[in-house]
């Protein structure tokens, strides 16, 4: 090889080696600045759509608009059920493993960030949960009671046993003086009030049917619905009488969760076993429609105005985004495993 060759090579070479490292900074910056803007967190909507995701282990917090998940946010190892504060900053989740954790997951929704859990012993496996009176009321199954959590103070600051299996779900009037569960394996409901003067609590237990998990009570608080998995019979409860006034064959198997529509006019009831979305009229007690969703689904979430229901379809990682004019399936969002679902309303 001759010495001209020799250099122009080597030149070469050194122009080629030079370029090589001039891209690799170049690459380097652009891998440096791209995850930045593409993946930096969106700030929290003034209302949110709040989804639990049993598979992911997260609570996706979702632009109601967009339909977009705009933060996902560690939560514990079995959420199932989800709230926010009134104030919308805050949200609370169940961990509840069977009945047999004992934990309240705690999000900041404002930083997008997890805040330090809530040891809910000696109540055990925590599972229904809701926001009234600025304190958070849950179920603690494994304990067969329901407790409330007062955020100010940090204390549980009032227990009551129900002394049925599988207190499960809760719903809990504005003035926080009654509170309302299904006890899914004693097949009953119970009914505690609270009893002035002394303040002491009265629970009465209305039998239903085995297996009646999901329900609701109507917007005019005179009816309370739930419909049982086992057998899928709807039983309809006079809450004045506190009693059932009316059993409906609906064989909704499988059935999950039940809400009524915000004008109070329809029900819905969602199946895990055959993944159909049960749509009943309040008034008639007559099925207007029955609409597959999926393969399995649970949670319940509708918007104020009533145009749409969100149902969270376990196994089919994704929620189902339901038109609640025109009763079909309008889209859906993906997310693994999704189940709890609530609204989180900043003022």
């Amino acid at each position: 090889m001759n010495k001209s060759f020799e250099q122009k090579f080597k030149t070469i070479k050194e122009v080629k080696w030079s370029l090589i490292s001039f891209l690799s900074v170049i690459f380097l910056l652009i891998a440096a600045v791209y995850p930045a803007t593409q993946c930096a967190a969106q700030s929290t909507p003034p209302r949110s759509l709040l989804a639990l995701s049993k598979a992911e282990h997260v609570l996706a917090i979702i632009d109601p608009v967009t339909l977009k998940i705009i933060a996902r946010v560690p939560v514990g190892s079995d959420p199932h059920e989800v709230i926010a504060s009134s104030d919308g900053k805050t949200a609370y989740v169940t961990i509840y493993g069977g009945g047999s954790l004992h934990e309240l997951s705690v999000i900041d929704l404002v930083a997008q960030k997890p805040l330090p859990t809530i040891d809910t012993r000696p109540l055990m496996g925590p599972h229904g949960l809701t926001f009234v009176g600025s304190k958070v009321w849950f179920t603690a199954e494994g304990s067969k009671s329901v407790g409330r959590y007062d955020p100010a103070t940090g204390k549980f600051d009032w227990c009551m046993g129900t002394g049925q299996d599988r207190t499960h779900m809760i719903y809990v009037n504005s003035d926080g003086k009654e509170v309302f569960t299904t006890n899914v394996s004693s097949g009953t409901v119970s009914i505690l009030v609270e009893s002035p003067p002394r303040m002491d609590w009265v629970q009465t237990v209305i039998p239903v049917v085995k297996g009646s998990e999901g329900f609701d009570v109507s917007p005019d608080g005179r009816e309370l619905w739930t419909a049982g998995s086992e057998d899928g019979t709807i039983s309809i409860i006079d809450i004045a009488a506190m009693k059932v006034t009316r059993k409906i064959d609906a064989k909704v198997l499988g059935a999950n969760r039940l809400k009524f529509t915000p004008d109070g006019k329809r029900v819905l009831i969602t199946s895990l076993r055959s993944g159909n979305l049960f749509i009943y009229d309040a008034v008639t007690h007559q099925e207007l429609k029955r609409l597959s969703t999926g393969h399995g689904a649970a949670g319940i979430l509708m918007d104020d105005d009533g145009s749409r229901a969100f149902l969270g379809c376990t196994p089919d990682n994704y929620i189902a985004v339901i038109d609640l004019k025109t009763l079909e399936v309008a889209g859906h969002i993906n997310l693994g495993g999704p189940d709890g679902l609530a609204w989180a309303v900043r003022p």
